[in-house]
């Protein structure tokens, strides 16, 4: 069997980019927005390069996030206590109620995903999913 792995993802991955921008659109926020009050809600009040780390973005890309995050009313932006070059981010009322729809959006995405298949077979899919992680980092994080 020809499983096209390479193809598979790119065209699964554009297939549920462009679904999710629109669900979350309806929702108030963008795709990349709702990663980023995800991300909050757990780590509120984190450094602004810490949640760079954590949703895979380039300094000039979270910027940009955040500026329109700011805008949006979805969070706030202070310089860090004890370093003022830096950022910390906080969401607001708007974007905490902006991250309760897109929990309620993510919940019927992730049943979607999984509809038809078995606990075993999504932990495989999770497990190789995670593992493309290691194997391909980074182009910044690679070692030689």
């Amino acid at each position: 069997m020809d499983h096209r792995l390479v193809y598979l993802l790119n065209v699964g991955q554009k297939r549920l980019h462009r679904w999710s921008q629109t669900r979350t659109a309806a929702g108030g926020v963008t795709a990349t927005q709702a990663r980023l009050l995800f991300f909050l809600g757990k780590n509120d009040g984190a450094l602004t390069s810490e949640a760079a780390a954590a949703l895979d973005l380039k300094a000039p890309g979270m910027s940009g996030l955040v500026d329109r995050a700011e805008r949006a009313g979805l969070v706030e932006r202070h310089s860090d206590e004890l370093d003022g070059r830096a950022s910390r981010l906080w969401l607001t009322a708007a974007g905490r109620a902006a991250l309760k729809r897109s929990k309620s959006g993510l919940a019927e995405l992730n049943a979607r995903l999984t509809e038809g298949f078995t606990e075993s077979e999504i932990d495989v899919v999770t497990r190789w999913l995670t593992s493309l992680q290691d194997k391909f980092p980074d182009v910044g994080e690679e070692t030689e």
